[in-house]
């Protein structure tokens, strides 16, 4: 058992991280703790539910969630998101916000952000992401807009490339309460392995797929046999359309056979092991807009919603 400094000695939290979609949040989740767990595409509301990273120096433990992007919510697969990016504000020592400095915030969409920080009242941290894309004149609109509508100094950081990562990181540490080790100090993630191989299943779909698929596509695994060479995952992908299944499958199964070959390469270098993807596609209709397909699949319910 590895040795944890004294409590006195040590700081240590959950740091959430939230922004509009595809404001840079699993990008940097990755970046901080060295690792991919975070699916990252260049599509918009690629994840929809949270992620935790674990960050451990010698006297602090950062516990980073990565979540959904914040929206208006349209149907109860978005509620479910809202709300599981609510929670984990609602959870959070440190507030972590992410600002996409190639799409400025504006009256329009700002909304449910400045919302999601009134259900906090732990630190904030704003970061203006990729301004290694930013024009000039789009990072200057976006550190004004922190300055105006939440009265401090940005960060300015490309969490792709890693500038400004450093200071971020120190501001973090800082803002996190003393307190013990919540987690062993080896350990960079908490969830179970069978998550993150749906999601690189799911990830692969984005990848591979155009319009809407990819958001009608979940992924669950069903069996993970370990122990054996190779492992055995077993693993369906819903959708909620015969339409949507014929293009996963493709004609004589070549779509399906190409999306599982590159998926169960990735599973293989994230787990380090040979893999045999055994992946099926079913039809579940409604599964967005319906409570009990959400719960049945892990995502969260909003409260009193159940579906429309």
């Amino acid at each position: 058992m590895t040795d944890t400094p004294a409590s006195s000695e040590t700081r240590s939290g959950y740091v959430t991280l939230l922004g509009r979609p595809n404001a840079g949040k699993s990008t940097l989740l990755n970046r901080f703790v060295g690792e991919k767990l975070s699916i990252v595409t260049p599509r918009a509301q690629t994840t929809w539910r949270r992620v935790t990273g674990i960050r451990t120096t010698e006297r602090v433990q950062m516990i980073f969630l990565d979540t959904p992007g914040l929206l208006e919510a349209r149907d109860l697969l978005q509620h479910s998101m809202l709300e599981e990016a609510l929670e984990a504000v609602r959870e959070a020592d440190v507030l972590l916000l992410l600002v996409d400095s190639t799409r400025p915030p504006s009256p329009e969409d700002e909304g449910p952000v400045l919302e999601a920080l009134d259900a906090s009242s732990a630190p904030l941290i704003a970061a203006v992401n990729k301004i290694d894309e930013a024009r000039p004149e789009g990072q200057t609109a976006a550190e004004a807009w922190v300055r105006e509508r939440l009265k401090q100094e940005p960060h300015a950081v490309s969490a792709l490339r890693g500038d400004g990562i450093d200071g971020l990181l120190q501001a973090v540490e800082e803002a996190l309460p003393p307190g013990p080790f919540l987690y062993p100090p080896d350990e960079i993630a908490s969830d179970p392995v069978r998550f993150f191989v749906a999601e690189l299943i799911r990830e692969t779909v984005f990848e591979r797929f155009r319009k809407e698929i990819p958001y009608a596509a979940f992924c669950q695994v069903e069996e993970f046999r370990e122990g054996q060479k190779p492992v055995y995952i077993q693993a369906n992908l819903y959708v909620e359309r015969k339409s949507q299944k014929r293009i996963l499958v493709g004609e004589k199964g070549t779509a399906v056979r190409e999306l599982g070959r590159a998926a169960r390469q990735k599973i293989e270098h994230f787990i380090g092991e040979p893999v045999y993807l055994d992946l099926w596609v079913k039809v579940l209709p409604k599964w967005r807009r319906e409570g009990k397909h959400l719960s049945r699949f892990g995502l969260r319910v909003p409260h009193e919603r159940t579906s429309r």
